[in-house]
Formats: C-alpha cells, structure tokens, sequence
C-alpha cells in the first residue's frame, strides 16, 4: 500500500459519541484509485420470510471477512447492511478483491443456497455522477473502531449494482473465500425493554440537510434515554447458542465444497468449543489468558449496533413510549420531505460476528433484527420512495 492510502487510513477522524454521526465535518473523501466492494442478497425478503435470517446475516458478513482475510488487513473501511455489505479498497487490491467477491459469491450460493449480487464501483464512477464516498471512524470500545460512510456514495454505488453495472463474474465451482474467523454461535438475544427496533433513516426528497442531521441526533438521543443506550446486547454479553443452522453455517464457512467429513470435524469443533465456553462461564474459570465471562462482556462493548451508511442505522431495544416518539419523530420528518424512513419491530436480535481469535481484543459483532430487521425496515423505506415518486 502506498504511503498516501496508508495515511488515509490511519488518519482518519475518530469520534467517541455517537451523536456527532451526522457532523458532515468528522468524514474524510476515499483517495483517488480506491473501489467500493458491494454486496447483497437478491430478494432477502423472501428469504427471511422462510426463517433464514441467520444464512442472510451470515453471508453478508461472509463479504467482510472474505475482503479482509484476502487482502489481509480488517481495517479497511466497511459497514454491514444485514443482507450485504460495502468494503472500500485501495488501489492494490482490487484485483484481489475482484476474485474474492466472485468467491464469496459462489460460496453463498452453493453453501447457503442463496443468490448474491457482487460488485466493485471505482470511486470516480461515484464521484462523476455528483456523489462521493467519505469515512469516519466510530469508537465503538477501547479496541474496536467501526467506520460510517456518508457523501451519497454507497447508496448510489448500490443501486447501480442492482441495475446490473459493475457486477463481476461468478467463481467457478469449487472456489471458496477464506473466511476464517466468521461464526454465528449465538442465541437470539431477546429484548430487555419490549421490543428490538431496526431503523432506516435517510434524506427525503427536500434534502435539507441540516434538519435531516438535526433528525439524526433526536433519534440517537431517544434511542439513548437507557443506561445501555438502547443497546440490545446485555452487558454480560449474550448466550452461546447450540442453534443446529449457527453451527452448520458456521461449519460451511470452513471446509471445501462436498467436504461431508471436513464440515463434520467442524462442526464437532465448533459444538466443543462453545460447550467448553459455557462451562468456563458458569464455573467461573479461565482457559490460560482466556476468561470467558471477560470475552462475553468484550462481545456487549464491541458490537456494531447502530451506524451512518448515507443514513442512519440502529438495532435497539426499546420500551413502548420510546418507540412511539421515535416513529413520531420519524413521520414528523418524512411529512416535511426531509427523510425516508423503514422501521421494523421483533422481539430478538441476531448477531453474526468475525473472531480472529478467541484470545484477540479487536473482535467484531454485527447485530440485526431477529424477524426481517433492516432488510425488512428497506423494504418499508422502499415502498415510502416509490409513493413518492408515484405522486
């Protein structure tokens, strides 16, 4: 990587309170040269509506870890979107990054029996059609950052992707992304408060900026009227789970196509570790430098809960009366013209994560919805887009 790529990424801005998502100031543009790696699952919808809501979860973190084990670095920027994801690649990596697409790719489909579209949109594409692509970096723990886009990039990238421009060609059978570190070993976690809420605000068709950030910020404060600030993970971290789907998916992730016997020994491992996990929990014990109580409450501060991809993003467990403002506060909005919104209510949340290693501290986990989540909450914002232009 060349020197300018690599003081973009260690340069760039790092805020610690979530409310100054929206400060237009703290993001920083994608040097020249870099792409934008997209993901998602076609009809998602569908899919979820079959119960596979962790297969959808799992393969769009399937895309994140599959970019990052390639090109061998987890700090590039990215955000996971339930059914997909956007990576940014510099420059060097994209033919890299061209191949481990395609693999993912593959891999969900013959693994997951899902359809995945795969592309990756130079930036200047982006930026010649009035749009950009800018980061910023949210701290979310003491060792986990997690980057927000804004700049209307990702958003057009995606819907060009969906079009069918940039899309890349599918592996041929057999290949397999490395995707070590991708698990799903946890239960649904269910709400605390009354309900888990996934939320989708973007700009309306006023796009007045400064009252869609002013909306933003009464959003993250309402969702923050608890001592957990809406987080829907306990603070003790959740529960491992013994979910047949979790450990066979995670099992796929691991072993070559018709390898019964390689996903067998996997799963064998995985069902040992987690038993092994769970005994260390309520003894009370540690494995040498590994305490398993101190790793579930690392897995609570770690979490990507909620995020800024051209828009807001939550998954929060909240009361009745918070949810009631916070869909008040929502139409208030969509009425002025100054927002779209998709809200989606379940009684759980997923988490999906990448764990390098059980001993590592830069642990990541993605939480969605347990019952359709953001891709249920797009497809509401969807619908709220089309009747708008129908009129």
């Amino acid at each position: 990587m060349i020197a300018a790529d690599e003081e973009f990424l260690t340069g760039l801005p790092v805020f610690r309170h979530f409310e100054d998502v929206a400060d237009p100031a703290l993001y920083r543009a994608l040097p020249p040269g870099w792409g934008l790696a997209i993901a998602d699952i076609v009809d998602s919808t569908a899919a979820i509506g079959t119960g596979r809501y962790k297969a959808v979860n799992m393969a769009g973190a399937a895309v994140i870890s599959g970019l990052s084990n390639s090109l061998g670095r987890h700090d590039l920027p990215f955000v996971f979107g339930g059914d997909g994801a956007a990576v940014a690649v510099p420059p060097y990596g994209l033919s890299v990054a061209r191949t481990a697409l395609s693999n993912v790719q593959r891999w969900v489909k013959d693994d997951l029996d899902l359809a995945m579209r795969v592309a990756l949109v130079p930036v200047e594409d982006i930026r010649q059609n009035g749009f950009d692509i800018r980061v910023a970096r949210f701290q979310a723990s003491e060792n986990v950052s997690y980057a927000m886009f804004s700049g209307g990039g990702n958003s057009w990238a995606e819907a060009r992707m969906k079009e069918g421009q940039y899309a890349l060609p599918t592996a041929e059978a057999g290949e397999r992304p490395d995707l070590t570190g991708l698990s799903c070993r946890w239960n649904p976690i269910p709400a605390s408060h009354g309900k888990v809420v996934s939320i989708i605000a973007v700009p309306g068709p006023s796009r007045d900026m400064p009252a869609f950030r002013q909306l933003v910020i009464d959003l993250v404060d309402l969702a923050e009227q608890d001592a957990r600030h809406g987080h829907p993970v306990p603070e003790d971290g959740p529960k491992l789970g013994f979910v047949r789907e979790g450990l066979g998916l995670e099992a796929r992730a691991g072993a070559a196509y018709h390898d019964v016997w390689g996903k067998t020994r996997r799963s064998l491992r995985i069902l040992g570790e987690s038993l092994l996990v769970n005994f260390l929990g309520a003894t009370g014990l540690s494995l040498g430098r590994f305490s398993a109580a101190h790793y579930r409450r690392s897995v609570a501060s770690n979490t990507d809960f909620r995020k800024f991809d051209d828009g807001l993003k939550m998954t929060v467990d909240i009361d009745t009366a918070r949810l009631e403002k916070i869909r008040a506060r929502l139409e208030r909005d969509r009425l002025a013209g100054s927002c779209y919104y998709g809200l989606h209510e379940q009684d759980a949340a997923l988490m999906t994560c990448i764990v390098p290693s059980p001993l590592s501290r830069d642990h990541m986990h993605f939480v969605d919805g347990a019952d359709g989540g953001y891709a249920a909450a797009a497809s509401r914002l969807k619908a709220q887009v089309q009747a708008t232009a129908a009129n």
